[in-house]
């Protein structure tokens, strides 16, 4: 037990547990992309429902034990980068963003709807959004002066993620009819409304914690 917290404290005067931390949320966030590149493949018809189930399925629990881990460095670590509560945030929001992929595809194997040609667009920008969030946390170290400009990407893209709903929910409701088909179509847009919202969520916790680094 104390070699255990002799080593822990020498990690936390070389920098290695707050690296470690950056290291498992940028991880996460690496689940998250392939995670919205299935989603998208779904969409695009270039997998089936069910398997794409049983891949995402296997993907989120990856990404759960990255966070599982994270929960326990931060819970010791002494000195990060961003404060731990921060990047404890990030994490979370990251999270919600698989949970959130994994229920769209999910739904769509249970929903099997006729089509999902036009929700592309909103999972591409997904896609761009959590590329640039992983920049912005590689570059707190490497190029830390460019971190901010990769945070306003990354929040445009969540924000794109929004209006491609609105407007895919205006070409929806320009049917005559309101179909079964329909409803499902809206039901699954909205999930996609959220991952857009999260990923937000992400890029705004990690904008508080410079903010804090700044004062």
């Amino acid at each position: 037990m104390i070699l255990r917290r002799i080593r822990r404290l020498l990690d936390d005067l070389s920098g290695r547990s707050g690296q470690r931390a950056l290291d498992l949320i940028t991880a996460q966030i690496d689940v998250a992309i392939r995670s919205a590149e299935l989603a998208e493949a779904v969409t695009a018809e270039k997998i089936a429902t069910g398997a794409a189930r049983t891949r995402m399925s296997e993907i989120e629990h990856e990404g759960d034990g990255y966070r599982a881990e994270l929960v326990g460095v931060l819970g010791h670590v002494l000195t990060t980068r961003i404060d731990r509560e921060d990047l404890y945030r990030v994490s979370r929001s990251v999270d919600d963003v698989v949970d959130n992929l994994r229920d769209f595809v999910r739904e769509c194997d249970l929903y099997q709807p006729v089509s999902l040609e036009g929700d592309a667009p909103l999972l591409s920008a997904v896609v761009s959004g959590l590329v640039e969030l992983r920049q912005a946390l590689v570059r707190l170290t490497t190029a830390p002066d460019q971190v901010d400009t990769d945070l306003v990407a990354a929040r445009k893209n969540g924000g794109e993620v929004r209006n491609s709903y609105q407007r895919r929910l205006v070409d929806l409701f320009a049917a005559d009819d309101v179909t079964m088909d329909l409803i499902k179509r809206r039901e699954l847009l909205r999930r996609l409304d959220v991952v857009g919202l999260r990923l937000i969520e992400a890029v705004d916790a990690l904008s508080d914690g410079l903010l804090k680094r700044h004062f």
